[in-house]
């Protein structure tokens, strides 16, 4: 299994910088950040800094939209970027949330993102795509390589991953929906005609290592509530389409009942008033809290799943431990063991 970590572009810029690079020392293999250029500094700037400072690590948005920026330059930033640094990105993308609602837009149409995601991955690995009725191409880009990933919740949302998406994005590490989620893309990749098990997963939820008392479990509660509040977002638009029963898990719908509002001026952020609708039930089975051995637990069942890349929302107040405690005990209790001899 691999790991990521999801960074909030909050100034200064050099934090973010500084974590990324904290990040690939304990042996991440991604570095992702939000995409929504109103609540938080442009992330492709930073991208530029973090790849010129680490040598490994993997970069890219969680997630980008088709909104909020022309097909051809988000391509194009991937495709330099590429060039700059040797194929060291990857394109998550989803139909947008806090980027486009926060200029009282709305999600793009699962049609306008299936066309985003072709354009995007033709033209940012150096091929030529269809583009308003012209055939287009970067003509200095040679032998970029770029994944596109496609972040989803809802039935339709996840037909267009397996049958589209180089990886699947799900945002939360409840094992039940996981499991569900899951089966869901890969049957659909299957029924188009692709390898299901060539598309890979990654789940992403916040992460906080505790002493297994009680009183670190509720400080940790406390400080990732703000993740359910921001699923539900879309557990929302999913249940008005199609209610609470039938197409999607009831563990998903049952909790946004007491969702009245949602502010996205503290979207994503430790401590925020507008979460008290999600119970901490829900928190245990979206994040991953307590002591080491049961996130090892947790990623073990995740992975045994078919779960590829586990990716921590580091948006709480102990970033530098959580990347230190992964780093020492976590990741190489998921690592698949190699002998020096046998």
């Amino acid at each position: 299994m691999d790991f990521g970590v999801v960074l909030q572009t909050n100034p200064p810029a050099s934090r973010s910088v500084h974590l990324a690079r904290l990040a690939e020392q304990f042996g991440f293999s991604h570095v992702w950040t939000f995409d929504s250029h109103l609540l938080w500094q442009e992330p492709y700037v930073i991208h530029s800094a973090i790849l010129n400072e680490t040598k490994r690590v993997k970069v890219g948005p969680f997630v980008t939209n088709p909104s909020t920026r022309d097909w051809t330059v988000t391509a194009s930033v991937f495709a330099t970027l590429n060039e700059m640094y040797g194929n060291r990105t990857v394109c998550a993308i989803g139909r947008g949330d806090s980027a486009v609602r926060v200029t009282n837009g709305a999600p793009a149409s699962l049609a306008t993102l299936r066309e985003a995601i072709h354009v995007i991955r033709e033209l940012g690995n150096s091929r030529s795509v269809e583009y308003r009725g012209a055939t287009i191409r970067f003509p200095w880009s040679v032998g970029s390589e770029l994944e596109v990933w496609v972040a989803a919740y809802g039935p339709l949302a996840l037909k267009l991953a397996g049958e589209v998406a180089d990886g699947f994005v799900l945002q939360l590490a409840d094992l039940d929906i996981a499991e569900w989620m899951i089966a869901t893309v890969r049957a659909a990749a299957s029924a188009a005609g692709r390898d299901p098990d060539a598309i890979t997963i990654c789940v992403a939820a916040p992460a906080y290592v505790t002493d297994g008392g009680e009183a670190a479990l509720a400080h940790a509660r406390e400080q990732t509530r703000w993740f359910g509040g921001m699923v539900g977002n879309h557990v929302a638009d999913i249940v008005a389409k199609y209610g609470t029963s039938g197409a999607v898990p009831t563990a998903l719908t049952d909790y946004v009942a007491g969702r009245e509002s949602y502010d996205y001026n503290e979207h994503g952020r430790a401590g925020n008033t507008h979460t008290a609708f999600v119970p901490d039930k829900i928190v245990d089975r979206f994040c991953v809290l307590g002591p080491v051995a049961d996130h090892i637990e947790r990623l073990q069942r995740l992975k045994a799943l078919g779960v590829d890349q586990f990716a921590i929302y580091l948006q709480h107040d102990d970033k530098e431990e959580t990347l230190r405690r992964y780093g020492e005990t976590v990741i190489p209790a998921l690592r698949d063991p190699v002998l020096a001899a046998s």
